[in-house]
């Protein structure tokens, strides 16, 4: 049976696009902290997938195992990056400007933010990404095929990346 065209699959395209592109983008921004790294990310997800030609049979967790190899490509990319930015080069880099008056309101949100990111950057990348795609929505088969993990252990998993988040996050106000 010939596969169908991706003209012949846009409309199924369009509803894994809607239902699904948000999700990613979220999980991308969360796990990395960049909105536009993430947006990057998600969009070239969803290229992928058009390229393809033919739907994937469990799409969304399809779509996130693209997502997390795309991710893991920039970051690698990013650290050769780093390595090769001289101390010299660096002292041309300039810091934001301090906050306006306005800004100063939404420091303190941020400053969550921040206690929760530093504690989700200390935990290993397996638990991390478990957290986070459970926060989407993904569904624990999703969250088995994407990490590569048994879905009768995603239950048991989850509940072991909670307890080490709330332990770093706890870290984290003591520190403060």
């Amino acid at each position: 049976m010939p596969v169908p065209s991706a003209e012949a699959q846009l409309p199924e395209f369009e509803e894994l696009f809607h239902a699904h592109f948000g999700r990613i983008y979220r999980y991308l921004d969360r796990l990395t902290g960049e909105p536009e790294l993430a947006a990057d990310l998600a969009q070239e997800t969803f290229i992928r997938l058009y390229r393809r030609g033919a739907l994937p049979d469990a799409p969304g967790a399809w779509l996130i195992s693209v997502a997390m190899n795309l991710l893991r490509n920039a970051k690698s990319t990013e650290r050769r990056r780093r390595r090769l930015l001289t101390p010299a080069r660096g002292e041309h880099i300039h810091s934001d400007p301090p906050p306006s008056p306005d800004e100063a309101n939404e420091q303190a949100g941020a400053e969550e933010r921040g206690r929760v990111r530093r504690a989700l950057d200390r935990m290993p990348e397996r638990e991390r990404g478990m957290l986070l795609l459970r926060a989407e929505g993904f569904s624990y088969r999703d969250i088995a095929t994407a990490l590569e993990v048994n879905e009768a252990s995603v239950g048991v998993l989850l509940a072991r990346a909670k307890r080490a988040f709330r332990e770093l996050y706890e870290d984290n106000l003591d520190a403060h």
